[in-house]
């Protein structure tokens, strides 16, 4: 007879920003299928998700991975859903309107690596700035990189997790990295980069370091961490039209207010037209412009008008469920050319 730990992963009723929340759960003789991973319950009064005269949520079992880090471990990610088995309001993941995975989604995720001691990104001295941006992005040695060992372990466990890691890179200011994430299915999608979050904060504590998912955590002529989504459903990929791709754009403009609403706490701080942002009180699209909310990649229209679009406008700390519902929402209503 043989115990696995399974770690049930969910997401709080914290307002606007919700935080990961996990409890382990051992079970005997598990396949390791996610079907036969229980329906578990936790207290919701705990978590701004319940009073305490009726605290119990429910944990559904969405998705499974290894735990590469625990013998006979898993992770499972869950949605939240209230005693009588509907979804809690707190679950975005219930409201994306893609079970046929029409929508292919690949999110950059950035963030900046804190030491815990001096409560600074790393390379920041303790009173004072590094050097100014310019060379820190892609950077190689220890005069510029700051933290590429708990990177390399983080991408690792992603990898060993069977999570759909495609890369790491430093980015443009001192102790912020980036990684991204390609899913087929928007659903899907948000729980790689949840569990990702997940393995990316519990590696920390570790290392002594902790996450900064704020978009503008330095203030000043540094650049904030977004969480660019790129994104694509059947017409994106095979249309071969300029006007359908200028229409789907297009789509995207009267709910502007829409999209920024769920787009990440203190976004306002990152979008202000500058450091490879549009203006949050703007909207606009272009080929290869990474100044536009919306940037049409310049492969897509090299490849005939079949690709994806990317949003640039999510913050670091956006929840990739409410930005997936909101641009699967949104493409829908886009008015297709007839002529298409």
């Amino acid at each position: 007879m043989s115990k696995a730990k399974l770690e049930y992963i969910w997401l709080d009723g914290y307002k606007p920003t919700a935080n990961l929340r996990s409890k382990t759960k051992i079970e005997e003789d598990f396949s390791g299928k996610l079907e036969d991973c229980p329906t578990w319950s936790f207290d919701g009064s705990s978590t701004k998700q319940a009073e305490g005269g009726s605290s119990d949520c429910l944990l559904k079992p969405v998705a499974i991975y290894p735990d590469p880090t625990r013998r006979n471990g898993y992770l499972v990610m869950t949605e939240v859903l209230n005693a009588d088995g509907t979804p809690h309001e707190s679950n975005a993941r219930a409201t994306i309107d893609d079970d046929d995975n029409d929508f292919w989604f690949g999110f950059e995720q950035e963030y900046f690596i804190m030491d815990k001691t001096t409560q600074l990104p790393l390379g920041f001295p303790v009173g004072g700035y590094p050097g100014p941006q310019g060379m820190y992005y892609c950077s190689v040695g220890g005069k510029n990189t700051h933290g590429r060992d708990f990177v390399e372990e983080h991408a690792d466990l992603c990898i060993d997790a069977g999570l759909n890691f495609e890369g790491i890179n430093q980015e443009v200011a001192s102790g912020q990295w980036e990684f991204q994430l390609f899913s087929k299915g928007a659903k899907k999608a948000g729980d790689e980069i949840w569990v990702a979050r997940y393995l990316l904060d519990r590696l920390t504590e570790k290392y002594g370091y902790y996450i900064e998912y704020h978009p503008k955590p330095i203030k000043g002529d540094w650049n904030g961490s977004g969480m660019h989504a790129n994104f694509s459903n059947e017409i994106l990929r095979t249309c071969g039209s300029k006007e359908v791709y200028e229409a789907i754009c297009e789509a995207f403009r009267p709910v502007t207010a829409e999209h920024i609403a769920v787009y990440g706490e203190f976004n306002d701080q990152r979008l202000t037209g500058e450091h490879e942002t549009q203006s949050i009180h703007e909207f606009s699209y272009g080929v290869s412009d990474r100044g536009a909310s919306i940037r049409i990649p310049i492969i897509t229209v090299e490849k005939g008008w079949k690709g994806w679009l990317e949003d640039r406008r999510p913050a670091s700390n956006g929840d990739p469920y409410k930005i997936a519902a909101r641009i699967v929402k949104t493409v829908k209503t886009a008015e297709i050319p007839v002529t298409a």
